[in-house]
């Protein structure tokens, strides 16, 4: 039973991993798209989503059915419950891609406007924390993760500049109100990915320490 169960294990983390590829190359494709005004490369994020939602739905099913089989406990059962959840919070990450990419063809089809909004920094720190919360939980290393909680604070800064630069651009050139609110959104969404990465890092810390930080952590 114990051999078996370990095999179910090494599974699950092999179809978590599979699957948290295919999200931030998603991730990393929207922000090139808006990046680029690049039309194609938004619809193909967009096309892929249900590519997501299948192995995200996939990766649920087996996780409740080594449930049911072998009713594990303690390590194991901490396992499989962090991989439902990083399942859902990944799942959840590409849906994030996918309204990125539905705001860079709002923008596409509007006047050529230039992004008076500080983009380009905060989705480079974004798909950091993506990667660092990837690869904590690719390595168990509860260590980098801890570094993913505290760079969530820089991404929730910038985000509030966006939406006082927002403020700003609107009441000075009230014309642009629908494109630059198309900008603002993006911040958000990034914002979303931001604190997704961020629940991934949490459970790679609970993981590994069965610590619960959430809600713990300044």
């Amino acid at each position: 039973m114990t051999n078996l169960l370990q095999k179910e294990l090494g599974q699950l983390e092999k179809q978590l991993l599979t699957l948290a590829a295919v999200v931030e190359e998603s991730v990393q494709k929207a922000i090139k798209a808006l990046a680029g005004h690049d039309r194609e490369l938004a619809q193909k994020v967009i096309d892929n989503d249900d590519r997501i939602n299948r192995l995200e739905v996939d990766l649920e099913e087996e996780c409740l059915k080594v449930l049911a089989l072998y009713q594990p406990v303690a390590n194991d059962l901490r396992m499989i419950v962090v991989v439902l959840k990083v399942n859902n919070d990944l799942e959840r990450i590409a849906d994030q891609a996918v309204n990125i990419c539905e705001r860079a063809l709002a923008v596409i089809d509007s006047p050529h406007l230039v992004c008076p909004l500080e983009l380009d920094l905060m989705a480079k720190k974004v798909i950091d924390m993506l990667e660092k919360a990837l690869d904590s939980l690719v390595n168990t290393d509860p260590d980098l993760a801890r570094t993913v909680l505290e760079l969530d604070e820089e991404v929730d800064t910038i985000h509030s500049q966006n939406y006082q630069a927002f403020k700003d651009y609107v009441r000075q050139n009230p014309e642009t109100v629908d494109s630059v609110l198309s900008y603002l959104t993006v911040s958000r969404h990034l914002e979303r990915v931001a604190d997704l990465a961020t629940n991934i890092a949490e459970d790679v810390i609970y993981l590994n320490e069965g610590e619960i930080v959430r809600h713990t952590i300044a």
